[in-house]
């Protein structure tokens, strides 16, 4: 995934890192149904429409070489369903908690569920990847989003995070990096090389203006 892609076409929607959606719980009571797959990708950016500085700067240039074309990854055919649960012992509402793949934008997705995998982000299935889950710190009541990821700052390294696939496959995360971005900080975003890692993401407290990040490995 190139970085111009990871700028341009990931996305949460902007309501959801704005603040406490609280004071808007009435409009989940009848969200609507969420879809699974889209011909089309996100249409916002994933922590919000500016780019990370570190992506806005250019490499010097340097004399052409000749390049040899990199060996092609294997690719890993996942399940037709591309939803997940996930458990986060660490945390008290994360367990088994059903989270659909789909766009930043699809807000019935964030009132209903627990989190969102972020369309156009990794698979827990692929060799590398960068599995990017996104939830409410407040939520809206009577729904799963209800302080869903209120508590992912206790979250810390070593603990578990584990992702089952729509197939019944399980596979085992170990944490090993939380930090606070700006939320221009798309870069979160990106995989890193040779590695599968899942990405949790919420906002910050009191004022939600920063997001709370947690990566784990894939380790089984």
């Amino acid at each position: 995934m190139s970085l111009l892609l990871v700028g341009i076409g990931l996305a949460v929607a902007i309501t959801f890192f704005a603040g406490s959606p609280v004071s808007r719980a009435g409009a989940a009571d009848n969200p609507q149904p969420v879809s699974q797959k889209t011909k089309e990708g996100p249409e916002k950016a994933v922590v919000s429409t500016g780019i990370d500085e570190s992506l806005e700067k250019k490499a010097p240039a340097r004399p052409a070489v000749e390049r040899k074309e990199a060996p092609r990854l294997r690719v890993v055919k996942g399940p037709e369903d591309e939803s997940l649960k996930v458990t986060i012992p660490a945390m008290g509402r994360i367990q088994n908690a059903r989270v659909p793949y789909a766009d930043g934008g699809n807000d019935a997705a964030f009132k209903r569920y627990a989190g969102v995998h972020l369309r156009g982000t990794g698979h827990p299935w692929e060799r590398e990847a960068n599995v990017y889950i996104a939830g409410h710190r407040l939520g809206y009541p009577r729904t799963d989003s209800f302080l869903a990821f209120w508590d992912l700052n206790v979250v810390e390294n070593g603990d578990k995070v584990f992702l089952t696939d729509a197939d019944g496959k399980r596979y085992v995360y170990k944490v090993f990096k939380k930090f606070v971005v700006e939320p221009t900080q798309v870069s979160v975003t990106q995989p890193l090389e040779g590695r599968n890692i899942v990405t949790l993401q919420t906002c910050t407290l009191p004022d939600y203006s920063r997001r709370l990040i947690v990566q784990a490995e894939k380790v089984a």
